[in-house]
């Protein structure tokens, strides 16, 4: 078994030391910024139509035969890379009037497909999130950042 001497471990350490300097620094998690407004972008199938529209935070806003619900809409600081995600509820209203839930979950616009809304008709995911809108805000929502 072999003895490792106080120079050797100083060595070692010097080493490590030296070889961390030259990685590059590891990235703080960048603060999440809550959003008032979500921006989704829904396609009608039938037609291949896209349309964009502004929903507020814990508003709901009818796209076709769904109604869309962002909960939450969390984006970074500019000067970070910009991930989008937002907690959405969509609903469908069926053919006999009835609504029934169709989707509850975290959305993410850098990978709309990876948590899509499944749909025959319509296709909707998250595009962006925005502190305002052009959209007149509904009563009690605000229409700024906190």
């Amino acid at each position: 078994m072999k003895l490792f001497t106080r120079n050797m471990v100083l060595r070692a350490a010097g080493s490590l030391l030296a070889l961390s300097a030259l990685l590059p620094p590891v990235a703080a998690n960048a603060a999440r910024i809550e959003n008032p407004v979500a921006v989704f972008s829904g396609l009608d199938k039938i037609t291949g139509r896209i349309t964009t529209f502004d929903v507020y935070v814990n508003e709901t806003v009818q796209f076709g035969a769904l109604q869309v619900t962002p909960k939450a809409c969390y984006s970074r600081d500019q000067a970070e890379a910009q991930k989008i995600d937002g907690f959405v509820e969509v609903d469908e209203i069926t053919l006999d009037r009835k609504i029934r839930r169709i989707f509850t979950g975290w959305m993410f616009a850098a990978s709309p497909g990876l948590n899509a809304v499944e749909h025959p008709i319509y296709d909707v995911w998250l595009k962006d999130c925005k502190t305002s809108s052009d959209v007149p805000a509904p009563d009690g929502a605000k229409a700024t950042a906190r």
